[in-house]
């Protein structure tokens, strides 16, 4: 069965940093692409960033050079390194896992973690 657990979310300043990390059991982690998606209140779910099997990672806009998205392989965890916060980012973030290894840019999210909180004031 899969399960996507995350953590290291947290309320910090603007300007500030945290790290979460998704913690992956039940499937073969490293065939799968990941991805991070995050939800704030009164607004739609959207997708932050994305991470292939083979490590290639893209991000929307409005994160792009202050996130940073990355896999361990051999420990099953992903991560997203934030800094330079907004009070924009608050919001909460989901771990995702695909299916679709993502090696051509395509994904297809199908499993979700509960989400971690992010609060930026």
């Amino acid at each position: 069965h899969v399960q996507l657990v995350e953590s290291g979310g947290g309320s910090v300043q603007p300007g500030g940093s945290l790290t979460l990390s998704c913690v992956a059991s039940g499937y073969i982690f490293s065939r799968y692409g990941m991805g991070w998606y995050r939800q704030a209140p009164g607004k739609e779910r959207e997708l932050v960033s994305t991470i292939s099997s083979d490590g290639t990672t893209s991000y929307r806009s409005s994160v792009k050079g202050r996130f940073t998205i990355s896999r361990d392989n051999a420990e099953n965890t992903l991560y997203l390194q934030m800094n330079s916060l907004k009070t924009e980012d608050t919001a909460v973030y989901y771990c995702a896992a695909s299916r679709i290894s993502g090696s051509d840019g395509r994904y297809s999210f199908t499993y979700w973690g509960q989400g971690t909180q992010v609060t930026v004031s």
